[in-house]
C-alpha cells in the first residue's frame, strides 16, 4: 500500500510539474507603450479624463512570432505598467495625486488596467499597480482604447507628456 502511495505521488508530482513547464514554453510577453499628454489647465485635486487615440496592436505578428494564433490564447493578463515623463525631461511625478488607466475596444467595455493612488515619488518614472483581469478580446483585438483618468496635486506650469510603457503576459494552448 505504501509503494502505491509513493507511485501514484510521484506520477501526480511529474504531472503538475510537466503542465507548468508546457505552459512556460507557451507563455510570452507582448509590449505596447502609448503616450500621454497631460494639459496644463487640467485642475488640481479634481480627477480629469484624458482621451488619448487607439493603440495598435502587434499582436498577430507577435502570436505567429511565436508560433500561436489568436484562436489558441488562453490567458492574457498585464505583466506591468510603467509611465515615464518623456517632456519636459526635468520633470518628477511630484504633481501627480492619483493616476487609473481603463481599457476598451469597439466590442468590448471598458475595464480598470492599472492604477496607482497618493503618489509620493520625486522620480520621472513610476511602476502602477496592475489589475489581474483577462485582457484576451481586447489583446486579440486590432487596436483598442486606453482612456486615462489623473488627479493632481498641483498646478501645472506646461504640458506633461508620459510615455505608457505596458507589458502583456500572454499564455497559449498548444493545439
Amino acid at each position: 500500500m505504501k509503494s502505491k502511495f509513493i507511485a501514484l505521488t510521484l506520477c501526480l508530482s511529474v504531472f503538475l510539474t510537466s503542465c507548468d513547464a508546457v505552459d512556460d514554453l507557451l507563455t510570452f510577453t507582448i509590449s505596447n507603450d502609448t503616450s500621454i499628454k497631460i494639459k496644463s489647465t487640467s485642475p488640481v485635486n479634481l480627477p480629469s479624463e484624458i482621451i488619448m487615440p487607439e493603440v495598435t496592436t502587434n499582436s498577430s505578428a507577435e502570436f505567429e512570432n511565436n508560433k500561436t494564433k489568436a484562436s489558441l490564447v488562453k490567458d492574457v493578463k498585464i505583466r506591468s505598467l510603467k509611465l515615464s515623463i518623456t517632456d519636459p525631461s526635468d520633470k518628477t511625478f511630484t504633481f501627480l495625486k492619483s493616476v487609473h488607466l481603463y481599457i476598451s475596444t469597439t466590442d468590448s467595455n471598458e475595464i480598470e488596467l492599472a492604477y496607482q493612488d497618493n503618489i509620493n515619488v520625486t522620480t520621472n518614472s513610476i511602476d502602477l499597480i496592475c489589475t489581474d483581469k483577462k485582457l484576451d478580446e481586447y489583446i486579440k483585438a486590432s487596436s483598442y482604447k486606453i482612456r486615462t483618468q489623473v488627479t493632481l496635486k498641483e498646478t501645472l506650469t506646461k504640458d506633461v507628456t508620459v510615455k505608457a510603457d505596458m507589458k502583456f503576459r500572454v499564455t497559449a494552448d498548444p493545439f
